[in-house]
């Protein structure tokens, strides 16, 4: 006798409903996407205790006659998808047809629909048809989702609290706002509106009503080519970061996606102008031809493969490093404004009422015009000419022009004009280096040495004279010029550890880079020192020479600036 058995297809649809269906998000995700998919400029998202109790979607699509509303609950009944060959063409957010099947295997749905003529309502529990009927003519879907998992336990008690249901729910309603800004989109929970957005196609609105003004007005405008990509968006300035990588956003197609190689290349572009712990807010809408992208690859279709990705992110990186290169990156401190709060009771809109949603109050319009950036030919107009005046606690410049006053931290500043030194010596070697008096000899586990031995010819280019010792040691007779007098085995040992870490990842301009921000640390003026005038002068002309003076290697920034106008605000000046 046969063991082994066809599955029926609802115990079949709850065993898939495990990978599609992880938790509200999840459901949220797929009904918004199907929304999309059927052409809607309009989609409506309300919860009822985030979602546990009920998850209610309205949009204006193409909506379905009678049979395929009964059909789309079927496992694999997909209209997006006919053949083979469109496996590798996919232009839609969903085409596995399981979407439907696996949400309504696992909770209570109500579908209302109509294509403009005479409406459906189908109703279906635990993966079973228990209603169908005449409904609404009205053109598009309704549908609703109710007791999510309260036939698997198991999956119900791993629901996590309705703040995190509600916070994952609200990402993905971010990110899919972002993703279509031509999409008007409402979303509430228990009657309270969490996002609305106009839908005019404005993707810099879409980032107001998402981040707020102030952030808005800290976003720079991106957009770049080649052959096979095309890239629009815009990413932040260096002085707003996060702490995680949640505001980087990218969109394939307008599918939201997740490619760590492509979020470490956004992050890498940022490299020495923000905190190594810190992530760029960004939003980058990548358009490519369907053929060379592979999003069949996990069940939530956010995981992507690239058929060019190093074409991709060579755009990617050069791009955003020539955008920050035209902006003066001087952190603005602007004096707090006070706003008046005032409450509003925020009523529960009917669709119809969300078709013409009034425009945000206080926001503005020049947010929205397109900025002209002047490129500066001579790198020192990166930093305008200024005066210093003084010192603060032996750490802080105080300088001045007639645009106002500036506060340089001396460490960071010396920092970043040793960084670019060491960075220059490093990329154009030459052959002076220092003898020691006392050669250093370090002890290394044979796999680390055998790493080492391997990279001998490079430390020896850059001008290390070094050589085996005995068993698994090496011995150091001289170094280079730049690496600090004192400081020498300290910097030596943190040289060959970078080798050693970056074992068959290796890469040079990585290496060149991590020790040149070693050196330059070891080599600056330390807080808590006191410096003259001159060296003050000194200081700041270096600084305006180098190619980035506005962040220290590590990515905090070298000067501040207060406007003339700003200190007028501060001290009460304004007006009179």
């Amino acid at each position: 006798m046969a063991v082994i058995k066809v599955l029926d297809e609802i115990l079949a649809n709850k065993i898939a409903a495990g990978e599609v269906v992880e938790r509200v998000s999840s459901v949220v995700k797929e009904l918004v996407e199907n929304s999309i998919d059927a052409g809607s400029s309009e989609i409506k998202v309300e919860l009822l205790e985030s979602g546990t109790k009920e998850i209610r979607v309205i949009d204006n699509g193409k909506g379905m006659e009678k049979e395929d509303a009964i059909l789309c609950f079927s496992r694999h009944a997909t209209s997006k998808i006919k053949r083979e060959e469109d496996l590798y063409r996919i232009a839609t957010l969903g085409f596995r047809g399981e979407a439907l099947a696996s949400i309504a295997a696992v909770s209570k749905v109500e579908l209302s629909t109509s294509t403009g003529s005479v409406g459906t309502v189908v109703k279906m529990e635990g993966g079973k048809l228990t209603f169908e009927g005449k409904g609404d003519a009205r053109k598009g879907t309704d549908i609703k989702v109710t007791d999510l998992f309260y036939n698997t336990p198991a999956r119900l008690k791993n629901l996590k609290s309705l703040y995190t249901e509600l916070a994952n729910v609200t990402e993905y309603m971010n990110r899919v706002a972002l993703s279509h800004p031509e999409i008007r989109f409402f979303f509430s929970n228990d009657g309270k509106e969490l996002l609305r957005t106009d839908g005019s196609g404005n993707l810099l609105k879409v980032i107001h009503y998402i981040y707020g003004a102030s952030l808005a007005k800290k976003m720079i405008e991106i957009n770049a080519e080649n052959s096979d990509y095309e890239i629009t968006g815009y990413i932040s300035l260096p002085e707003v970061h996060r702490a995680s990588r949640s505001g980087m956003v990218t969109i394939v197609n307008g599918r939201i996606v997740r490619n760590m190689d492509l979020n470490r290349v956004i992050k890498e572009a940022y490299h020495s102008y923000q905190p190594d712990n810190r992530y760029p807010i960004v939003v980058l809408s990548i358009l490519v031809d369907t053929s060379i992208v592979d999003v069949n690859i996990h069940p939530t279709k956010m995981d992507i493969k690239f058929g060019k990705p190093e074409e991709l992110n060579e755009l990617v990186s050069s791009m955003i490093t020539s955008a920050l290169k035209k902006k003066t990156l001087i952190p603005h401190i602007e004096e707090e404004k006070v706003v008046k709060k005032v409450e509003y009771e925020i009523p529960v809109l009917s669709f119809d009422e969300v078709k013409e949603p009034d425009e945000p109050l206080l926001i503005n319009e020049d947010l929205f015009k397109e900025e002209e950036v002047t490129v500066h030919e001579d790198i020192k107009e990166k930093l305008p000419p200024l005066y210093p005046v003084g010192l603060v606690h032996g750490t802080y410049i105080v300088a001045q022009n007639e645009k106002g006053m500036y506060l340089m931290d001396q460490h960071a500043a010396k920092e970043r004009i040793n960084y670019e030194k060491v960075k220059e010596k490093l990329f154009h070697p030459t052959k002076e280096s220092i003898s020691l008096l006392f050669p250093i000899t370090i002890e290394y586990p044979n796999n680390e040495f055998m790493i080492l031995k391997e990279n001998f010819d490079l430390l020896r280019t850059m001008n290390f004279e070094i050589d085996e010792f005995g068993v698994s040691s090496v011995i150091i007779k001289a170094h280079p010029v730049w690496i600090p007098t004192d400081y020498e085995e300290e910097n030596i040992k943190k040289i060959l550890e970078a080798v050693i870490s970056k074992e068959k990842k290796f890469s040079l301009p990585e290496l060149y880079d991590h020790v040149a921000a070693t050196a330059a640390c070891k080599m600056s003026i330390k807080a808590n020192t006191n410096i003259t005038l001159e060296e003050m002068e000194e200081l700041i002309n270096d600084l305006r020479a180098c190619e980035n003076p506005f962040n220290c290697p590590h990515g905090r920034p070298t000067i501040i600036y207060y406007s003339k106008q700003d200190l007028e605000h501060l001290f009460k000046r304004s007006g009179f």
